[in-house]
C-alpha cells in the first residue's frame, strides 16, 4: 500500500464529513494534501472512491464504501499499536481522544475529567468529541477515538465494554404542572401530556418505547437534539419530557421552573458504559481512566446521578 496511515486517515475523514473542505478544517491540513491522498487511494483501488457533487461536497461510491470500511479497520489497528507501544514505555499519551454521548459533555464529563487529570497530570490534552449513539460506535470502530462513553441502547457495540451504572428514566415536568405535587409518577400519568423529545438517533426510539406498555403514546409537540433545549422547553411549559441522567454539579443545575420525578413502573434502565477496542490488553492510560470513571460515580452515589425511588438505589451501581 502506497498510502501512509496519515493519508489513509485523510481519506476516511473526507468520507465521514462528506467534504474535502470540512476534512481539511477538522484535520488542520491543506486541501491539496487531502486531494493527493485521494488520488493515490483511487489509483490503488482502480476506481473512484468519491463522486464530486458541485455545491454538495462528495459522495462515497459503492466501491469506495468497501475501501473506507477496510481503511477504518486499518486505522483502528494503527491506533491500538500506537497505544500498546506507549504503554510499554510507561508513558501517558500526550492526548486522549474521547467520544461521548452529546448530553454527557455538559452533564458530567468536565468534572470527571478534572478528577482524571488530577490523577495523571495536566500535561495530558483531552480531545472530547460529542455525538449521538450511532456516531460513537462509528468513531470507535474507525479508530478516531480511544474510547467512548455512552448508553448500551441500540445494536450491540463492537469492542470491549465496561459497565459503570444503570440510569433509569425519569419525568421532567414544569413546576406549574398539575403533576407537580406528586412525589413519583406512573408512565400512564404522562400519556396525556405533550412530550418534549430528545430526538437523537437510537435515543428517541428508546424514549418512545417506554410508552409501549400503554395503548397510546403521548403526542410529540417539540423535538430537539439538545439536552439543554429540552430543559428550556420544559421550563417554558411546552410540554413534559423523559430523560435519564440528571445534571451533576452546580454548572448545570436545573432552574426553579423544572421538577424531576421518579417513574414507578418497572422499566428496563439503560447502562452507562465505557467501550474500547483493546479487549483484555488495555493500555495503562485506559485502565486508569476506567478506574477514575467508576470511582467518580461510586462517590457521587445514585442520588446524585439518577432520579428514582430510594429502594432502587442499591441496584444501580455496578
Amino acid at each position: 500500500m502506497n498510502l501512509t496511515i496519515r493519508q489513509l486517515r485523510y481519506v476516511s475523514e473526507v468520507a465521514r464529513l462528506g467534504s474535502v473542505q470540512a476534512a481539511s478544517k477538522a484535520l488542520n491540513i491543506s486541501q491539496s494534501s487531502i486531494l493527493a491522498a485521494i488520488s493515490i487511494a483511487e489509483a490503488e483501488l482502480g476506481s473512484k472512491i468519491f463522486d464530486r457533487k458541485p455545491a454538495r461536497g462528495v459522495v462515497v461510491t459503492p466501491s469506495g464504501e468497501r475501501y473506507i470500511q477496510a481503511a477504518r479497520v486499518m486505522l483502528g489497528a494503527a491506533t491500538e499499536f500506537g497505544r500498546a507501544v506507549g504503554d510499554l514505555s510507561g508513558r501517558v499519551p500526550r492526548a486522549i481522544r474521547i467520544g461521548c454521548f452529546e448530553p454527557f459533555g455538559a452533564l458530567f464529563m468536565p468534572e470527571m475529567l478534572r478528577v482524571y487529570l488530577d490523577e495523571v497530570g495536566d500535561q495530558v490534552d483531552i480531545v472530547l468529541q460529542e455525538g449521538d449513539q450511532v456516531q460513537m460506535k462509528e468513531w470507535l470502530a474507525s479508530g478516531e477515538v480511544d474510547l467512548v462513553v455512552l448508553y448500551d441502547i441500540g445494536p450491540d457495540i463492537i469492542g470491549s465494554v465496561t459497565r459503570i451504572c444503570k440510569v433509569p428514566a425519569h419525568a421532567v415536568i414544569n413546576s406549574d404542572s398539575p403533576l407537580a405535587s406528586r412525589e413519583a409518577l406512573w408512565i400512564s400519568d404522562l400519556a396525556d401530556h405533550r412530550l418534549v423529545l430528545l430526538d437523537l438517533p437510537q435515543t428517541s426510539t428508546y424514549l418512545l418505547t417506554l410508552f409501549d406498555v400503554l395503548a397510546t403514546r403521548p403526542e410529540v409537540k417539540f423535538r430537539t437534539r439538545s439536552y439543554e433545549t429540552v430543559r428550556s422547553a420544559v421550563a417554558s411549559n411546552l410540554g413534559m419530557s423523559i430523560l435519564n441522567m440528571r445534571p451533576i454539579g452546580r454548572a448545570t443545575a436545573d432552574g426553579p421552573a423544572i421538577l424531576r420525578k421518579p417513574i414507578l413502573d418497572d422499566l428496563p434502565p439503560p447502562t452507562l458504559i465505557i467501550a474500547d477496542m483493546y479487549g483484555s490488553m488495555k493500555p495503562l492510560f485506559l485502565r486508569v481512566f476506567i478506574d477514575v470513571f467508576r470511582s467518580f460515580f461510586q462517590k457521587l452515589g445514585p442520588e446524585k446521578f439518577a432520579v428514582t425511588i430510594k429502594e432502587k438505589h442499591k441496584t444501580l451501581l455496578l
